[in-house]
């Protein structure tokens, strides 16, 4: 894969949503939560009026419906612009 965002998105691997809850029970895929954090894989060079903060590694949490879904060779991305992003961890 080799996808470069622009400008000030960056793109990111969402974290696996839960198979189990704490005491066992399994959640079918109808109900299981989006995931509200992933990891960096890239970023693009930010814009003249803000600086990209965020780089490819780091661990982020953000918004319910933030970014734009894509799916590459059966894994899905998201890219989203680094304003979207609530915090690193």
């Amino acid at each position: 894969m080799n996808i470069k965002p622009l400008a000030d998105r960056v793109l990111v691997k969402p974290a696996q949503a839960e198979e189990k809850t704490a005491s066992g029970i399994i959640i079918p895929d109808s109900a299981k939560e989006k995931p509200l954090k992933g990891e960096v894989l890239a970023v693009g060079k930010g814009t003249k009026d803000e600086e990209m903060v965020l780089k490819a590694g780091d661990q982020i949490l953000y918004g319910k419906y933030s970014g734009t879904e894509i799916e590459i060779d059966g894994e899905k991305y998201l890219i989203m612009r680094q304003s979207d992003v609530l915090a690193t961890f």
